[in-house]
């Protein structure tokens, strides 16, 4: 017979090919799910890198942040020198709130005035950063007050100005400033 016809059944599968069919199909369905837990796994590995790799830029950017702002808020010293009107060196107790008080002086913009014996005031206050020894003129600095985050202090040690992140940069009145006011003595 050369062809058959559709009043045939086809033949039933034996028991060996039924059994390879269904081990074929579970052979698929197998390699398929772990095609799938492979693809899986991948995704959740290349997650987590993802994650670490935004985490550790994170803390490199915070990390730098913070060694930025303690570089910045960092104070510098600097040294004060107490100087009358003329720029003349003087003993640091005229530029002292208490030692100014106790002799019924009194402070105005950074400048301590302190009674003279036969009347009027005399002038002090202080220069920022120069030098010399009680007597002389002094020499570079300034008048002007530095920036708050300075800390100042007289060469006996006695604190001017305490700076740092957050410090206004003036204790009380005993912050410079410049300018200059006459003398009323002698």
């Amino acid at each position: 017979m050369r062809f058959q016809d559709d009043s045939t059944r086809p033949k039933e599968p034996s028991l060996a090919e039924q059994r390879a069919r269904r081990q074929a199909i579970a052979d698929q369905e197998r390699e398929e799910a772990e095609a799938a837990e492979v693809a899986r796994k991948a995704d959740q590995r290349a997650a987590t890198k993802h994650k670490v790799l935004i985490g550790s830029g994170v803390a490199v950017g915070l990390a730098g942040l913070v060694a930025t702002f303690y570089t910045v808020a960092k104070p510098t010293n600097e040294t004060a020198v107490c100087t009358d009107a003329n720029g003349v060196i003087q003993n640091d107790q005229y530029c002292d709130e208490t030692y100014v008080s106790q002799h019924h002086g009194y402070s105005s913009g950074g400048i301590w005035f302190v009674p003279l014996v036969g009347g009027g005031y005399s002038q002090y206050r202080y220069n920022y950063g120069g030098t010399g020894t009680i007597g002389q003129r002094v020499t570079g600095g300034s008048f002007t007050a530095p920036s708050g985050n300075t800390n100042v202090s007289t060469k006996s040690g006695k604190s001017v100005q305490r700076g740092g992140f957050g410090i206004s940069g003036k204790t009380g009145t005993s912050g410079g400033t410049g300018g200059t006011g006459k003398s009323g003595g002698s």
